[in-house]
């Protein structure tokens, strides 16, 4: 299968992933819960992607990155510790479900900064406008997970801190690409999953916190046991219960492949792939490519959109012929507003740094007779 939806999931994983999941499972039990081997591997373990983590993202201490079960697991905990029922909240209009629908539970009053797609100073602008004295919290996607715009992240982060309003990032499409850093920024809260950028298994992700914490779940954490509140220090006091060590293993192998290969190398890589698939989308008669004239301005995905031509049914198409992409919403009605794409969708193909330039040749070329035929007689 030629596989282009690392933006979902990155399928493709380095073989020590898998082998470190794999030994962990079957050498390690729960950190904190023993003295024995098995219960000291795992700490130690959990350990180490903390302090690896940390050192990718320029986190000042590894206590500070806390496991997560995915990126909108740590979403919900970074917009549930800073936001209260009424707030407003200043967000980007390329925004994930993972935020928006967090906010409308708790009745938070959304203002939205946008403009045209691969356009930051119209977004600039937009933002400096609705940014005031009233705005509790700034809520930014880094990445879209739709288009691969690249939003202006640190400006919008440097105007935060002149504000003096907190800021929380989501880097689901860019963490293990593109620079995340967390002292820069003085973002409030990162958000990331592990099974993407990362390329650690499904099941694991990680927040990254300088704020002060609310809990999502209160558990067991093998420390503090005689206390029935949660303990006040990082990271046990936001993660109750039992670890996905064989994930957190998974993750560990993964960011050290991140850090070994380079994130700029694997972002060259992803950006060759998208201006290739944009060259061979475009000259097919009929197809939209929303592509960014300036490479820099886009990560690893890429979305198109024909004339009389379904998404779900091109999507459904090239996965007959073994082509995995992913046709619709995508999870992100609002990026779809900002980008005037709600009343159809986009079918969307995105990479990791191990598809090939081959790949997308035979992407291309299987994708025009399934478009062709949509333009064939009694169709």
């Amino acid at each position: 299968m030629i596989y282009f939806d690392s933006a979902a999931t990155t399928l493709q994983k380095p073989p020590e992933v898998v082998r470190a999941s794999v030994y962990a499972m079957t050498h390690m039990a729960s950190p904190g819960r023993g003295g024995h081997r098995p219960a000291m591997l795992a700490a130690e373990t959990a350990f180490s992607c903390r302090q690896a983590a940390a050192r990718l993202f320029h986190v000042e201490d590894p206590e500070q990155v806390v496991f997560t079960f995915n990126a909108t697991h740590a979403l919900n905990i970074a917009i549930k510790s800073l936001v209260s029922p009424g707030d407003t909240v200043l967000i980007s209009g390329y925004e994930h479900n993972a935020v928006t629908r967090p906010l409308h539970a708790l009745g938070a009053t959304v203002r939205v900064f946008t403009g045209p797609l691969f356009d930051q100073e119209a977004l600039l602008r937009s933002f400096e406008e609705q940014l005031d004295s009233q705005v509790r919290a700034v809520i930014c996607t880094h990445v879209s997970n739709v288009f691969g715009y690249v939003l202006p992240v640190e400006e919008i982060a440097a105007r935060c801190r002149a504000q003096g309003v907190p800021l929380i990032l989501d880097a689901s499409q860019s963490a293990g690409c593109l620079p995340v850093d967390v002292q820069a920024l003085d973002a409030s809260f990162v958000a990331m999953p592990g099974h993407k950028g990362l390329y650690g298994p499904q099941g694991t992700g990680l927040l990254l916190c300088r704020s002060d914490t609310k809990t999502l779940l209160e558990g067991g954490t093998g420390s503090a046991s005689a206390r029935q509140e949660m303990p006040d220090f990082l990271p046990d006091r936001l993660e109750a219960g039992t670890h996905n060590i064989p994930g957190v293993a998974g993750l560990l192998a993964g960011i050290r492949y991140v850090q070994r290969e380079g994130s700029a190398q694997i972002l060259r890589r992803e950006r060759r792939l998208v201006q290739l698939t944009a060259r061979g989308l475009s000259r097919i008669p009929g197809v939209t490519v929303y592509a960014a004239q300036d490479p820099t301005l886009q990560a690893g995905v890429l979305s198109f959109r024909t004339n009389g031509a379904d998404c779900e049914e091109i999507g459904e198409r090239l996965g007959r012929r073994g082509i995995a992409v992913r046709a619709g919403l995508h999870c992100a009605p609002l990026a779809h507003q900002s980008a005037d794409t709600f009343q159809t969708g986009t079918v969307r193909v995105s990479f990791s740094g191990l598809n090939t330039p081959g790949e997308v040749e035979k992407f291309v070329r299987e994708l025009k007779p399934i478009l062709s035929s949509f333009s064939a007689p009694g169709k």
